[in-house]
């Protein structure tokens, strides 16, 4: 059952999503080579809680973190170690915060120092897929839009569209109805009202989309070993378009004063 938000609820949302991305602009600040990703959830836990809220990932079907931290050909749900990040990772971080009730969530994938034009590229196309899903969440269309509208930017660009993880909606619970593909047909799935509110989160593979599960039982590889890259935005349907919740640009601009960062430039 998909459960609707009014203004209020988003606003708490909003509030949460807005602590989320303050938390991931603080990792950008930190991250350099030789950093380590439990020193990273360290950090970003002891904020959160600062700031009168809760990880909203730790504890989470006995998640055991507070970041999400997965590097190079890992996808989505990495668990913070002691390995010392070097020149030329690049580290998608996912977090999560809970407070007033409501969930909060957004990703992004950082690059340390240089990388190759390949990686780089892959990452810019991802980052652009997720703004092309955003502009699909309109009243009236449907969830397939917004799945069509990333696989066909990620698939033109001959990369691989991760099938096995979705996005999802959010609000009382960290994940709700519906689930969020990013890979699928027009017209097709669940139409877009007002107060849905969705965390819409690309997955895409430098090479093929097949992934494969880590011995922790959370980390998701991609089975050719390539690399992947991973963008995320909560966002609201509304009468005057889609609304986003969460915000990069405190990220970005972390990214900008950390000279051992390389930033993504959007083309959307």
């Amino acid at each position: 059952m998909i459960i609707y938000k009014t203004e209020e609820e988003i606003e708490y949302i909003r509030e949460n999503c807005l602590m989320v991305c303050n938390t991931l602009s603080l990792v950008a600040s930190e991250l350099k080579p030789g950093v380590t990703g439990k020193f990273l959830d360290e950090k970003a836990e002891q904020f959160i809680r600062d700031n009168d809220a809760v990880p909203g990932f730790k504890g989470y079907r006995s998640f055991p973190a507070t970041l999400c931290i997965s590097k190079n050909d890992e996808v989505v749900h990495g668990i913070p170690d002691n390995y010392e990040f070097k020149d030329g990772d690049i580290v998608s971080v996912d977090c999560g915060v809970y407070k007033n009730g409501f969930f909060g969530d957004a990703a992004y994938t950082f690059v340390i120092g240089d990388t190759s034009e390949e990686v780089m590229k892959l990452l810019v196309t991802t980052k652009d897929s997720l703004y092309k899903g955003i502009g699909e969440a309109k009243i009236g269309n449907r969830l397939g839009d917004i799945s069509a509208g990333i696989q066909q930017h990620c698939e033109q660009n001959g990369y691989g569209v991760v099938r096995e993880l979705v996005g999802h909606g959010i609000g009382k619970n960290l994940h709700e109805s519906p689930e969020v593909p990013n890979y699928g047909k027009r017209g097709r799935g669940t139409k877009l009202q007002d107060g849905l509110v969705i965390a819409i989160e690309p997955m895409v593979n430098l090479g093929k989309r097949a992934v494969k599960q880590g011995k922790d039982g959370w980390t998701i590889r991609t089975k050719d070993g390539k690399p992947s890259a991973h963008y995320e935005h909560t966002i609201a349907v509304t009468h005057s378009g889609p609304d986003i919740l969460s915000n990069h640009a405190p990220v970005e601009e972390a990214i900008k004063n950390n000279i051992e960062l390389r930033n993504i430039s959007l083309k959307s």
